[in-house]
């Protein structure tokens, strides 16, 4: 009883970590580099360098347990009111779950966020959209709780 338990658990383990790989490799390479920049830019405090993922336009969206923003701006004003130093940004782990291409120059990806901090740890759900805008692959709207 107790080796299909242990059977049981370890094809579930290894169900997951096949869905994240395969999520990866379905990842435009640029996408990526830019999710890996984020949160290389976020466990240094720099939440400009983390926003650089955004489109820089007034029709960004993000969505939040606060409901909608629109712009870059408002969504950059929003991290900085909620994350004041690098104590309440923590450390930050993103766990890509499944991925879908809409077309030729927009991607979608579902993911699950992580945040350590001294004191506690936090994590949710996202699910970003991104563009191919001018060349550049950019976030167009997130959805995290």
């Amino acid at each position: 009883m107790l080796l299909y338990r242990i059977l049981a658990v370890l094809c579930l383990v290894l169900l997951v970590v096949q869905v994240e790989v395969k999520a990866q490799s379905d990842i435009p390479t640029p996408i990526l580099k830019k999710l890996k920049a984020q949160t290389e830019a976020w466990n240094r405090a720099d939440i400009k360098g983390f926003m650089s993922a955004y489109w820089e336009s007034p029709q960004l969206r993000f969505i939040g347990k606060s409901g909608i923003k629109y712009g870059w701006e408002n969504v950059l004003l929003n991290y900085q009111k909620n994350y004041k130093d690098a104590s309440e940004m923590g450390f930050l782990t993103f766990t890509l779950l499944d991925t879908e291409a809409l077309s030729k120059e927009s991607h979608l990806i579902i993911g699950k966020w992580h945040l350590k901090r001294a004191n506690d740890e936090l994590e949710g759900f996202f699910t970003l959209v991104w563009k191919k805008i001018k060349g550049e692959w950019v976030i167009v709207a997130d959805h995290s709780s």
